[in-house]
């Protein structure tokens, strides 16, 4: 039986961006799937914070890198509601390493990275795919960075595989065009757990640095991001291929004017 409330998939939502974007979708009535690979009590948490706002939750632990479990993820959506009217491609990972130390980055560093950067939102495109297509408006929202743009972030690899899963965006705005548009966000420093837990106590110097090379002078919240991703979904219905900046103005003002 299919469900009147609009689905939304969306990987690595647990916490921060993906949890930001499914509680900004339940408030719009928006059934949501929650999916998490390791945080399940942080899952769980943000599932019944979602379930506040008196819409459908489904909590699914997969790692994206396996394709098998993608599959399976997209399967129990569908068996539960009938339909996938949104995809949201949150899953990500790095591995920190200075710019200058090519001995701190292995084959299998990229490869780890890509697995989940990049493989990841093909492998969960594809299987969405037939039920995005069925939607009256499909859409699929990838989580890149701004690393893709600037060449910086946390290692190379890390924005190596942002700038793979900003030109996998395009290719499959084209391929599944016109029933599916498909968009990416580019956030810079977004704030809150994740960011901390890879930059410990250099967390609060390294977001202070950030915010006075931007010009509103300030980083994005979970929220932030989380808002543009609702737009893409819900409000951009001529919008495909597009890759959203959001930095506070913080690229444009590396070069400022005069």
């Amino acid at each position: 039986m299919k469900s009147e409330n609009k689905v939304a998939l969306i990987t690595g939502s647990s916490t921060g961006v993906g949890a930001a974007t499914g509680l900004n979708l339940a408030s719009e009535g928006w059934n949501v799937v929650i999916n998490y690979s390791k945080s399940k009590k942080e899952a769980e948490q943000t599932a019944a914070a979602c379930s506040n706002f008196g819409i459908d939750v489904m909590v699914c632990k997969a790692n994206v890198a396996e394709d098998e479990q993608c599959k399976n993820m997209v399967r129990d959506a569908v068996a539960k509601w009938g339909r996938i009217d949104a995809l949201v491609n949150n899953a990500g990972t790095t591995k920190f390493c200075s710019y200058d130390d090519l001995d701190g980055l292995t084959k299998d560093d990229f490869l780890n990275l890509y697995a989940v950067n990049v493989v990841s939102a093909y492998q969960m495109s594809r299987a969405a795919k037939p039920y995005l297509e069925d939607a009256e408006d499909g859409a699929i929202v990838n989580t890149s960075s701004i690393s893709a743009i600037s060449g910086v972030g946390s290692s190379i690899a890390y924005a190596a595989s942002k700038g793979a899963l900003s030109t996998l965006t395009l290719s499959l705005a084209h391929a599944l065009a016109p029933g599916i548009r498909v968009n990416a966000v580019c956030p810079g420093f977004i704030q809150g757990r994740w960011t901390k837990g890879f930059l410990g106590e250099r967390y609060e110097e390294v977001k202070k640095s950030i915010e006075k090379r931007t010009l509103l002078n300030k980083t994005s919240l979970p929220e932030d991001v989380a808002n543009a991703i609702v737009f893409l979904i819900q409000k951009a219905d001529m919008l495909t291929g597009q890759l959203l900046t959001i930095d506070g103005g913080g690229l444009i003002n590396q070069s400022k004017l005069g």
